[in-house]
């Protein structure tokens, strides 16, 4: 299996530090606000990985923070007039809902910043006993930067190179521009607990890199982020690692690219800024995930609406292919027909789906190739069942099916409801309806359930079709297809004539 490994800029092959095993750290959010789309994609592509990992026979273990102690909780708490601890609880909740509700599982480990003082506090004194970290005049704890003759390997920059305020705080308490803060002395009106150095609070980039050393030891064989966490954040990580414990952080570092919104960067004053939330209001997460694993982790993303309303008719062809496969498998097999080269075919074609989407994902996680070796194996069952829907080999179909539901399961994308056939929520509610009317006549409801099945006969989604008719049968009702056209009876005479 390959990974790309940002810090060497090539291909690797994973080689776990403990075989069979897998310990990875994604970075979390900074919980002071709903997190928006490119954070999504970059959380969605971990937990594919992770999923991919598991699928392989790998024992994952993941861990991911949740910063709840910033400045940008604190500038949200001001603003709002409560409590910072109120503003982090609030988004971090928020946060945990909406990754379920995207379909991306928990992780193993998840640690909260302001659970972890005393981890971060250890790891401060074990560099400045080095020699790598000095306490400022104002109470503040700075890693020194130029003490780590290896600083930069992450990132390939050299800090003669950088103007000083690039990306940086220029700060006249630190000895050099570079120096980043570990420890920030209390100010009023922020949270802050008791240290060696006076009263104070963590630095953003000291809270991963202690948490991981606790959770998951040094080093670990993927840590994971975004793009734009190269630098500084990930560079500061890993400088702190090698000076406190003599060893790297990570073995493999893996970045998501970054999204785009029709083309442009996404930005609230291009009016093109959206969350999460906003999306999953509007669309269905399993169309969104496959919109966006369309495209490669390491690639731009170019996210748009209209695509977005594409991708909801290929999620449709998914289901819609394996629910007729299932129904043709359970009332159209011929279990005495000898196979013909169109079964032999189609058997062939659910190998080659298996071997060729577990190439592409041994690629660096190309779930852009796993996904087109999923889309061949729909087209060829489509037209096996065009060909045999009433004679099909039910283990051949059935196989077909089970291997879509399979495939996708790995990008997490639920299809195992369309092995059962089952009839949608609308018309369940419809069926109800049409139950209380028990015996008179309800040609509204009947028309709405006869239209229903026309239409999923039409669209040859004889699974539907089929669950509509075991429906309107449940009912005591029965389907006529008279020469005017289909009808509905109830006890023997016509509900809708």
């Amino acid at each position: 299996m390959l990974v790309y490994n940002s810090q060497h800029h090539k291909k690797e092959e994973l080689i776990p530090i403990e075989p069979g095993k897998i310990r990875m750290y994604v970075c979390g959010p900074t919980v002071y606000d709903h997190i928006h789309i490119g954070n999504a994609r970059t959380f969605l592509s971990f937990d594919v990985i992770r999923r991919y990992l598991q699928y392989k026979g790998f024992d994952v273990t993941m861990a991911q923070n949740l910063t709840d102690v910033d400045d940008k909780i604190i500038n949200r708490a001001h603003e709002e007039g409560r409590s910072s601890a109120e503003v982090a609880e609030e988004y971090s909740n928020a946060f945990i809902d909406i990754m379920h509700r995207f379909g991306v599982e928990d992780p193993d480990i998840r640690p909260r910043a302001t659970q972890e003082i005393e981890a971060m506090q250890d790891m401060i004194l074990t560099l400045i006993q080095k020699g790598h970290a000095y306490v400022a005049a104002n109470g503040d704890v700075y890693f020194s930067v130029r003490s780590d003759k290896n600083y930069g390997v992450l990132s390939g920059r050299e800090l003669d190179q950088l103007r000083a305020g690039e990306r940086v705080e220029v700060n006249e308490d630190k000895r050099d521009p570079f120096d980043f803060a570990l420890w920030k002395s209390a100010k009023p009106g922020e949270p802050s607990w008791p240290s060696p150095w006076g009263e104070g609070r963590p630095g953003w980039h000291t809270e991963c890199c202690a948490m991981i050393h606790r959770y998951l030891g040094t080093p670990i064989d993927i840590h994971g982020g975004g793009q734009d966490l190269v630098f500084p954040h990930h560079e500061n990580e890993t400088a702190q690692a090698m000076c406190a414990w003599d060893a790297p952080l990570a073995h493999a570092w893996m970045h998501t690219g970054m999204l785009r919104v029709d083309g442009e960067k996404m930005s609230k004053s291009l009016g093109n800024f959206y969350t999460l939330k906003e999306v999953l209001d509007k669309y269905p997460a399993d169309a969104v995930r496959l919109l966006m694993l369309q495209t490669h982790y390491r690639a731009p993303l170019d996210f748009s609406f209209s695509r977005l309303d594409g991708t909801l008719g290929t999620l449709e062809r998914l289901r819609g292919c394996v629910r007729n496969l299932m129904w043709a498998a359970q009332n159209s097999a011929q279990p005495t027909r000898e196979l013909t080269n169109s079964d032999t075919s189609l058997a062939a074609a659910v190998a080659q789906a298996r071997t060729d989407f577990v190439a592409q994902m041994d690629d660096d996680f190309n779930t852009a190739g796993g996904l087109a070796a999923i889309f061949t194996l729909t087209t060829a069952a489509n037209t096996y069942l065009d060909q045999h829907m009433g004679s099909v080999v039910a283990s051949v179909a059935t196989d077909a099916a089970n291997t879509l539901v399979e495939l996708l399961d790995v990008l997490g994308i639920n299809l195992s409801e369309s092995i059962h056939n089952e009839l949608p929520a609308e018309l369940i509610t419809l069926s109800a309806s049409l139950a209380n009317y028990a015996g008179t006549s309800t040609d509204e409801a009947a028309q709405a359930l006869l239209n229903a099945r026309q239409q999923a006969r039409a669209e040859k989604n004889w699974a539907l079709a089929d669950s509509i008719r075991d429906a309107i049968a449940e009912l005591g009702l029965t389907i006529e297809d008279t020469a005017a056209g289909p009808r509905l009876t109830v006890k023997g005479r016509a509900a809708r004539g």
